[in-house]
């Protein structure tokens, strides 16, 4: 049984990582909207280096899934603390890097090389960061408080969201254009450097949790996880893919792509669209609050499915609303998708580990994790781009809407697990 004291340290050691993992992941993000395009992609037409941009962007996820079976293989067989550290540490690396690349002007072809391998670096180390983070909490918690220990990783969420536009629209307040296009964006990847401090000044002073421990003691940990995984836990591999895409559908597309459209298409102000957004996203923070706290009654799957059934809403409205001319309507709009998305993503937190044993549990969370962000993450902005430039946001929204059923497929695979 964990102390008090303990207890705050090993919730706070879950939330900070993947702050910081949504932190560096959302200023690039955030960077890929507004100045990497021009900065690193050099073309003809604004669209086209946006999309070159926004591909950069979906390589980590790509690379997310190969960190996953390799911290997750050291997650499940060495432990879950020094693998934490280890993906904390290359993420951070990473992250801090992209603030001393060339530009293609400088260098040429060797800038977006650069861009790309940092990009890559960032999601091999976010493959096994937000798996373990939630392990760390739930694995810690009492029975009857998995969902509510589990909501700790989610919240990194918003809590990054809201550090990284909130470095962006200041920046956008104190520094000319020019200024902000030549050196002001590497400001906030340089400032990763203090949150993965603090984030490995807090996983050192970590054990191991309860039931990696029990795993040893019992002799149940296989010595190739990913094949265990596979081999005997496919449907529920299948069923955590799909149950993620929604979520990550919904994020990126009122995040990232609302960005990017709101200032290139609609005409709104940087700094406009970055204030809307960081008030939309308190409702993530609400929502993911809301529904873990009520997972712990209902089910993590009840939960769940309302969330997967907002995203279908969100995407009908996606059209007039996000495309309306007024900014509190794309405000409204915002607010409505990120806080669906709380229930789509709180209760992921206590609900993917219950999908599978100890032994497992590390590679299949964050396989199951990065595998629904490529479905419903990398492919969002790019494929969303493209949707909007040929028929509008209606086919975006159309787009948005069969990520909430895929997911509700998933949901459906393991109905009779609730946790």
């Amino acid at each position: 049984m964990t102390t008090p004291a303990s207890t705050r340290r090993i919730l706070t050691a879950s939330l900070v990582g993947t702050a910081v993992e949504f932190y560096d992941f959302y200023i690039y993000a955030t960077a890929a909207a507004l100045v990497f395009g021009p900065l690193f992609f050099p073309a003809s037409s604004p669209a086209a280096q946006l999309l070159a941009s926004y591909a950069s962007f979906g390589l980590a996820f790509v690379a997310r899934p190969v960190g996953a079976i390799v911290f997750g293989h050291f997650g499940d067989r060495v432990g879950r603390k020094s693998t934490l550290v280890a993906s904390l540490l290359l993420m951070g690396a990473s992250t801090v890097g992209i603030a001393f690349l060339p530009t293609h002007a400088q260098v040429g072809w060797v800038a977006p090389l650069l861009l790309c391998t940092m990009r890559f670096g960032q999601g091999l180390g976010l493959g096994g960061e937000w798996g373990g983070a939630a392990l760390l909490a739930v694995e810690n918690a009492p029975p009857h408080r998995r969902n509510t220990y589990g909501m700790f990783p989610p919240l990194g969420a918003p809590v990054g969201f809201i550090a990284a536009n909130g470095f962006f629209l200041i920046l956008g307040l104190v520094l000319t254009d020019a200024q902000f296009r030549d050196w002001g964006w590497r400001l906030p990847f340089l400032a990763s450097t203090v949150l993965v401090g603090l984030g490995l000044w807090v996983r050192l002073k970590l054990t191991e949790t309860p039931d990696f421990v029990a795993a040893v003691q019992e002799e149940a940990l296989p010595k190739v996880p990913i094949a265990t995984l596979v081999r005997h836990h496919l449907r529920a591999t299948l069923a955590g893919t799909l149950g993620v895409v929604a979520c990550f559908a919904l994020f990126y597309l009122a995040t990232a792509f609302a960005l990017g459209y709101g200032t290139t298409v609609l005409g709104h102000g940087r700094e406009a669209m970055l204030g809307v957004e960081l008030g939309a996203i308190l409702f993530l923070a609400a929502g993911v609050i809301v529904s873990s706290l009520w997972a712990d009654r209902t089910g993590a799957p009840a939960m769940l499915a309302i969330g997967f059934g907002g995203c279908i809403v969100a995407g009908a409205l996606m059209g007039p609303m996000l495309g309306a001319p007024l900014l509190w309507v794309v405000w409204a709009w915002l607010s409505f998708a990120l806080f669906v998305m709380g229930f789509a993503y709180g209760p992921l937190g206590g609900w993917l580990p219950s999908l599978f044993p100890a032994g497992v549990r590390y590679t299949g969370v964050s396989m199951t994790f990065n595998l629904g962000g490529i479905l419903g993450g990398a492919l969002a902005p790019i494929i969303a781009q493209d949707l909007a430039t040929r028929g509008g946001l209606a086919l975006v929204g159309a787009y948005l809407g069969a990520a909430g059923v895929l997911s509700l497929g998933g949901l459906m695979l393991v109905r009779r697990r609730a946790v």
